[in-house]
């Protein structure tokens, strides 16, 4: 009698982030079921970049979940609001505002959906590339709030009241954008590949927060390799 494998299933962006946690959750040794939302946000070039690393991590199934999300709007990435350029990486555990980048409910609306791929497919996880270090202060990506969500994996689904809740994993919560490109390069992530700015076009704009971020932790990883070979 075969082994029944493990499967999970994976919140992909096509970022480096959720691109890196892909490849992460393979090498555990889990069959994936990746799943991509096409909520109307301004950057499609993320949806080619998700579906390109889904190809060639060869995953079980790749779904594409089409929420229009700019019906509801509030946000840069879903209205006809200016992306913020140049804004000062700071912790935020010292910077309060919540940026307009946010898009209200966004990972509540993506994990909800989840929770139901994962009960069809027989999934025992669900891995989401939440980050409370470097990142914009989201609230749906606090600690907090990833409990919260266990709780409801638990207690709304068949799975749950069954006693075997699908549970939401979120490895790389306490790591930083260093530490994330030291994985994808461990692993092998075409980081090239995985689309992290906020805006479209054939390139990063370079000036977003988010293009920010990635190029802190490229640079300071670079930085560490290169410090360590002249010694």
């Amino acid at each position: 009698m075969s082994k029944k494998s493990k499967r999970a299933v994976v919140l992909l962006s096509g970022g480096l982030d959720s691109s890196t946690l892909a490849y992460y959750v393979k090498d555990i040794g889990y069959d994936l079921y990746t799943i991509t939302f096409d909520y109307g946000q301004r950057s499609r070039r993320e949806l080619n970049s998700a579906e390109e690393i889904g190809r060639i991590l060869g995953v079980k199934e790749h779904k594409f979940i089409k929420i229009n999300l700019r019906e509801i709007g509030g946000s840069a990435l879903t209205d006809e609001l200016e992306v913020p350029k140049g804004r000062e990486e700071m912790p935020a555990t010292e910077d309060p505002q919540i940026p307009i980048t946010y898009v209200p409910a966004r990972n509540t609306i993506f994990l909800s959906i989840s929770l139901a791929y994962a009960e069809v497919v027989g999934a025992d996880a669900i891995f989401y590339g939440a980050n409370c270090l470097d990142y914009s202060g989201y609230p749906d990506c606090r600690p907090e709030y990833i409990d919260a969500f266990r709780e409801v994996a638990r207690l709304g689904t068949k799975r749950g009241v069954e006693g075997s809740p699908i549970r939401i994993e979120t490895p790389f919560l306490f790591y930083d954008k260093s530490q994330i490109v030291k994985k994808a390069l461990e692993l092998n992530v075409p980081i090239e590949k995985t689309w992290s700015c906020y805006e479209d076009g054939e390139e990063p704009c370079g000036k977003c927060e988010s293009c920010l971020l990635r190029k802190k932790g490229i640079e300071s990883v670079f930085l560490e390799r290169a410090k360590r070979s002249l010694k």
